[in-house]
C-alpha cells in the first residue's frame, strides 16, 4: 500500500499551459484506462491492475463506501460523487510519472476527454464490463490539491481553460457492476 506523499517539484504555470494542447488533444471516444486508484483510508492508496465496481460499493475497497464529504438524506455517502475520474493527459502535466498520481485523490485516471461539451451530466461510459454515468457535481481542487501538487496546478484545473474542460476531472456513479483494469478501452454509450 502506498502511503500519500507531497509531490516534490511542483510544475509552474508556464510549464502547465504549454502541455495545454497535449492535453485537449485527449480522444473523444475509445480512451484508455491508465490508473486505478483504491483509498482504504485517509492517506492511504493502492494501485491495483483490477478492481470491482458496484453501484452499492463504488470501487472495491475504496473509502467512498463507508461516508464522504457529500452524503444523502439518510446519511449514505452520496452516489453522484462515487466514481473520481481525472484525466491522465492532465496528471501527466501536473505530477510527471505515473507513481506520482495516486496523491491527487482520484480514483481513475482515464486518457480522455473529459470536457463537458464531450461527456456532458448524463452520458453512459462503458470500462471494462462496467458501466457508469457521468454526474453534475462539480470536481475542483482544494487546499490538498494545492499541497500536494502546488498553487499553479490549483489554478490552471479551476480556473479559466482548466475549469472549462474540467481539468480537475468529473465524477461518476456505477450503473452496471463489473470489472475494470488497466488498459481498458473507455467508451461512451448511446
Amino acid at each position: 500500500m502506498l502511503e500519500e506523499t507531497q509531490v516534490a517539484a511542483h510544475r509552474s504555470k508556464a510549464e502547465l499551459e504549454a502541455a495545454l494542447p497535449e492535453i485537449l488533444a485527449a480522444p473523444k471516444d475509445d480512451g484508455r484506462l491508465e490508473m486505478i486508484i483504491v483509498r482504504p483510508g485517509a492517506g492511504e492508496r493502492v494501485t491495483p491492475q483490477s478492481v470491482e465496481l458496484s453501484a452499492t460499493g463504488g470501487v472495491a475497497g475504496d473509502h467512498w463506501s463507508k461516508g464522504c464529504w457529500l452524503s444523502t438524506e439518510d446519511g449514505a455517502p452520496h452516489p453522484d460523487v462515487q466514481i473520481c475520474i481525472m484525466s491522465a493527459r492532465c496528471i501527466r502535466a501536473i505530477a510527471g510519472e505515473p507513481e506520482n498520481w495516486p496523491p491527487a485523490g482520484d480514483n481513475l485516471f482515464i486518457d480522455m476527454d473529459l470536457a463537458p461539451g464531450n461527456l456532458p451530466p448524463g452520458t453512459r461510459l462503458r470500462l471494462g464490463t462496467a458501466e457508469l454515468v457521468i454526474t453534475a457535481e462539480p470536481h475542483n481542487g482544494c487546499q490538498a490539491f494545492i499541497d500536494r501538487f502546488g498553487r499553479d496546478a490549483c489554478l490552471f484545473v479551476n480556473l479559466g481553460v482548466g475549469k472549462e474542460n474540467r481539468l480537475r476531472g468529473i465524477y461518476a456513479r456505477v450503473i452496471r457492476d463489473g470489472r475494470i483494469s488497466v488498459g481498458d478501452r473507455a467508451r461512451k454509450l448511446g
